[in-house]
């Protein structure tokens, strides 16, 4: 019967530092993703940067068509419109910047957390599965160590 424990509790050792190890390559692949959504978020803001100063110069060009079509110079409130024009795009810029690098910042913490959820994953498992080798090792100590007598055992007082 003591053989019968040891052998389960080796199983189970086995048994949970490969949960430990599946739990760590979950959270891994996670971190991958979040990593590679980060990615996706860099080039989505490059896209739109690039779309927004597309839009932006057809709308200075109509602007300025706007303007000459309508008798008037471009200089005095004609400039100050397309300087205000050129001013509160770059704010807006700036906005879709920021969103994006903290948006992008978010995902790089997902991607650390999952990887320290992991290796607490895989440091939870390690302790289990030394619990049941120690479990195994006292089934195996208890049934003959207590057969044979001290066995030469030497207990300190």
């Amino acid at each position: 019967m003591t053989w019968v424990t040891a052998i389960a509790s080796v199983a189970a050792a086995q048994q949970a530092s490969a949960a430990g190890k599946y739990n760590q390559a979950v959270q891994e692949r996670n971190a991958v993703v979040a990593e590679q959504e980060k990615e996706r978020l860099e080039q989505q803001l490059e896209f739109d940067l690039a779309r927004f100063d597309d839009q932006f110069r057809r709308l200075q060009g109509e602007t300025k068509t706007r303007i000459v079509k309508s008798g008037a110079e471009l200089s005095g409130s004609g400039l100050r419109i397309l300087r205000s024009n050129s001013e509160q795009a770059e704010i807006e810029k700036n906005v879709m910047d920021y969103n994006s690098k903290v948006a992008q910042s978010r995902k790089l913490e997902e991607a650390n957390f999952a990887r320290m959820s992991g290796q607490m994953a895989r440091m939870e498992a390690r302790q289990e599965q030394f619990g049941y080798y120690a479990q195994a090792g006292q089934s195996l100590l208890t049934a003959y160590g207590s057969s044979g007598g001290d066995q030469g055992l030497v207990v300190a007082p």
